[in-house]
């Protein structure tokens, strides 16, 4: 307290004290009553006083924060395959009924598989395991506080970032739970194989398979490569303790268009445990020709190589970096040019690209020659002002000619480029609005154009390099920007017609991969219909069996989720329910479960994941050893923490009862002894 509030509250006390005395002990006829009604009223002056001079007090509570127990558990399919859900299952009850542990943390449960969520029923159906996730998303909830992790797990993990590193985000121990087995059999296994998606017609397509062997003797096998009845391929191989893995490359003819489906298959040993994981399905769509892109720029630029990256990274397209002259020679090669940053070497470029009805994507940025682009084309004209200008990107959830997902486009870096109003001459459609701290401008930053049966589009701005390299810190991977680029590409590569029903799927998925497929419907406006009612009509080549499946709406988009079809060849109808519009198609779901390719835990990744983390690992009936640990570990302590608040006094509400209660007892003697 303030030495000046001090001085104000026995100012107050002296000013209550000598008002009191002067209305009752200063008189001449005295008695006790009025000594005691001085006494009162004096009180209730300093009352008021402190409440007017409000003086403030710190208060200091204290409470007890306990650590908390983060408990995730592995909801994959590998744990029922591995026959360790009913230990699990048994292991989440000890953990939720335990008495001492509930007392000395707060225990949290999560389930992970290809995702991470709170963990509500154990279904054991999750058909892929991420458990990089795990530390990756608890890391932000638990960054502050102690947060020690059970790991319930077998260790087996069949697609993202290596765990055994990701664990080192978390900032807490973590002590895996070993589920499954840690005996060592001897076993044939094929542990990846490397395949291109697409195949020309009549060439002959690159397959790597790299088989592995656990054991201590040497055994003799065979690879076979088959596709139905028909064996294509056929190697013998050997292995030993000391030669456990071979790769064998190898080349296949794609003698048809379409999806071609083969079976890789190592013969088992007579004594092998594991079958499962000696055969891998594979699949290739063989495809009539290539999209040819050409990426024509007289500069050097980080976009042109991302760009190229992005758009190659579908195996359907070929790009290649090309000066505008040499485009020119080659230009009847190319379905699509892209224009990096025009100059006036463009011109015969430009000229070109007229005459021969191709479709082209235009570029800009700060060495884009806008005096001569304005004059070059009649589309669009921007305003020269020879400054430059940065413009974040705003998704436009309207846009209707082909579906775009939303990469989180407002946290991407933003472009550059001129700085001036665009004046757009043509009709367009905006997929991309410019937005400026976070104010979003009546302006495109990425938009298409369709006139004269040609398509062409223009992104306003340089640095997509960055973009995509924020892609990868967002979600882990390119593939979402690549997609983007890809069906940017794919509609301005294109010359059909546009139609009412757009659907997007691929020609074969793997059995325990999501499958989606996804679809937009159109008004006779070519407006984006949320309250159309689209369904997809299934039908198994081998069976005849016909599914119908609704689809569901997704802000900009219908899907429909086709995971758990059982394994084969499909053709489908998506359609609408009122029947003014349908698309067909095939696909084929191969018949392989990368979860069941599991024969062990694997104990040694786990060990090294608790070592690096101060934690320790235990097995899957260690339960009693794991509590005691946990129990007796001081750096889960529980921790005793204070809080100090600075509150007024006026908070104090027993102020206001004791003026009430001097005031009312003052008038109640006052009325008793009649003096009033």
């Amino acid at each position: 307290m303030e030495s000046l509030t001090i001085i104000f509250i026995i100012v107050a006390a002296g000013v209550s004290l000598g008002l009191a005395a002067y209305q009752y002990i200063l008189k001449s006829d005295r008695s006790r009553v009025d000594v005691l009604l001085s006494v009162l009223r004096a009180l209730s002056y300093f009352i008021v006083g402190l409440l007017l001079i409000n003086p403030k007090f710190d208060r200091t509570t204290y409470f007890n924060e306990k650590p908390s127990l983060v408990v995730a558990v592995d909801n994959s399919e590998s744990i029922i395959h591995l026959k360790q859900d009913s230990i699990v299952n048994s292991l989440i009850d000890n953990l939720q009924n335990d008495k001492e542990l509930n007392e000395e943390f707060d225990l949290e449960f999560y389930k992970f598989g290809q995702g991470l969520s709170s963990l509500d029923s154990m279904r054991y159906d999750a058909g892929q395991s991420n458990i990089n996730t795990v530390f990756r998303g608890l890391n932000q909830i638990y960054k502050r506080g102690t947060a020690p992790m059970l790991l319930i797990t077998d260790g087996n993990q069949t697609f993202g970032n290596d765990y055994e590193y990701g664990a080192g985000q978390y900032e807490h121990p973590v002590f895996p739970v070993i589920m499954g087995d840690t005996i060592t059999y001897s076993d044939l296994r094929i542990d990846r194989l490397n395949v291109n998606k697409y195949a020309f017609l009549k060439n002959r397509f690159p397959v790597e398979v790299f088989v592995s062997y656990t054991g201590n003797s040497t055994v003799n096998s065979r690879l076979l490569i088959s596709s139905g009845n028909n064996v294509l391929f056929s190697k013998d191989l050997s292995f030993s303790k000391t030669n456990a893995s071979q790769s064998v490359n190898l080349t296949l003819l794609a003698n048809r268009v379409g999806v071609l489906s083969y079976n890789a298959r190592i013969v088992p040993l007579n004594d092998e445990q594991n079958k499962v994981n000696n055969s891998k399905p594979f699949a290739v769509e063989v495809i009539d020709q290539k999209t040819n892109v050409a990426i024509i720029s007289s500069i050097s630029h980080p976009d042109i190589g991302v760009l190229k990256k992005a758009i190659s990274s579908n195996e359907q397209r070929s790009v290649e970096v090309l000066k505008p002259l040499e485009f020119i020679r080659v230009i009847e090669d190319y379905q699509l040019a892209i224009l990096y940053q025009p100059n006036s070497s463009f011109k015969p470029v430009l000229d070109g690209l007229k005459n021969a009805g191709r479709n082209f994507f235009t570029i800009t940025g700060t060495q884009t020659q806008w005096t001569f682009l304005n004059m070059a084309q009649k589309s669009y004209e921007q305003e020269i002002s020879m400054q430059t200008e940065d413009f974040l990107a705003e998704l436009n959830n309207n846009f209707n000619l082909f579906i775009v997902e939303d990469l989180d486009f407002s946290s991407f870096p933003p472009l550059r480029s001129e700085f001036g109003g665009l004046i757009i001459n043509e009709p367009y459609e905006t997929l991309l609005f410019k937005s400026i701290n976070g104010n979003l401008i009546d302006e495109p930053l990425l938009f298409t154009m369709e006139t004269g049966g040609r398509r062409q589009a223009l992104l306003a701005g340089e640095n997509i390099w960055k973009w995509r390299a924020q892609s990868y810190l967002n979600t882990g991977a390119f593939v979402q920007f690549d997609n983007f680029i890809g069906k940017l590409v794919q509609y301005l590569a294109s010359d059909n017609r546009r139609s009412r029903l757009t659907v997007d799927y691929e020609s074969f998925y793997n059995g325990n991969s999501n499958i989606t497929i996804t679809a937009q419907f159109f008004n006779k406006n070519y407006e984006f219909d949320n309250k159309a009612s689209l369904e997809i009509v299934l039908k198994n080549k081998s069976t005849d069996e016909i599914q119908v499946i609704p689809f569901v709406i997704q802000q900009n988009n219908y899907q429909v989720d086709l995971g758990g079809m059982p394994s084969g060849a499909y053709d489908f109808t998506v359609r609408s329910t009122n029947g003014e519009a349908s698309r067909s198609g095939s696909l084929n779901i191969l018949d392989y479960n990368v979860e069941q390719q599991f024969l062990n835990a694997n104990a040694d990744k786990l060990n090294t994941v608790a070592a690096n983390t101060g934690g320790r690992s235990f097995y899957r009936n260690d339960f009693n050893e794991l509590k005691r640990v946990l129990l007796e570990d001081s750096r889960f302590a529980t921790i005793q923490k204070s809080t100090k608040n600075v509150v007024p006094l006026i908070d104090f509400k027993i102020l206001l009862f004791l003026l009430a209660l001097s005031l009312g007892a003052e008038w109640f003697t006052r009325k008793y002894n009649g003096l009033i």
